[in-house]
């Protein structure tokens, strides 16, 4: 598979599944991965140069978020999200640009970098959040697999970050941990598996995460 190749795809996933594809193909040996790292990132370079308005929006709302950050691992987390929305634009599909729905998640994401994150009602606010951007994104119809994906990373961004910071139960802890990071880690390893992309669990309310953002968020809202 050649840069061109996977560049030509107009669709997002159709990309995805060629790059993991050629990774099954190569039997994830290491040199399977190094291909699969530079055609990647070769694509997600192109598509962003695709989208300079999205580029800039995402870099104005990172600065934003960065100048409110409490410290320099706040300021890191703030990068970390800047470099992973802008080389995913290319899964916004027809779209050039950010839409409200979209900055509402990735602020969501970096709330943990605030001291805004910290507060007690910091849980009630993610909900709060993640409820509104859903619900302006059907509104508006700009659904698309970037606002899909940044939402379920946002979520375990977020919750894995208030739990290991905030929650004294271990057994809360646990089953957060369960909740977030192990869904992220299956669908990746079952991917890379397949070689094929595969859909994110629905319907979101019915996954154990959306019981765990309650209990968490009255939790901590509740303790001194």
């Amino acid at each position: 598979m050649t840069d061109a190749s996977v560049t030509d795809f107009t669709d997002s996933r159709a990309a995805t599944d060629a790059l993991l594809g050629a990774l099954k193909e190569g039997r994830w040996r290491p040199a399977a991965v190094a291909s699969f790292l530079r055609l990647a990132g070769h694509r997600s370079v192109r598509q962003a140069a695709r989208r300079p308005r999205a580029v800039g929006q995402t870099t104005v709302l990172h600065g934003l978020l960065a100048a409110l950050a409490r410290d320099r691992g706040g300021r890191a987390w703030v990068a970390a999200s800047w470099a992973l929305a802008v080389l995913h634009l290319g899964l916004l599909e027809e779209r050039g640009r950010l839409s409200p729905a979209d900055t509402l998640t990735l602020i969501r994401g970096s709330l943990p970098a605030t001291a805004l994150g910290s507060c007690r009602w910091s849980g009630l606010l993610a909900i709060a959040s993640d409820l509104a951007d859903g619900r302006l994104a059907r509104r508006q119809g700009t659904v698309s697999p970037f606002g899909d994906y940044a939402d379920s990373l946002a979520d375990a961004a977020f919750w894995t970050w208030l739990v290991l910071r905030h929650e004294p139960s271990r057994m809360v802890r646990a089953a957060a941990l369960a909740a977030w990071a192990l869904p992220v880690a299956a669908v990746t390893a079952v991917g890379i598996r397949r070689g094929a992309m595969p859909e994110r669990p629905r319907p979101a309310l019915l996954r154990p995460a959306a019981a765990m953002q309650a209990v968490v968020a009255l939790r901590h809202a509740l303790r001194r």
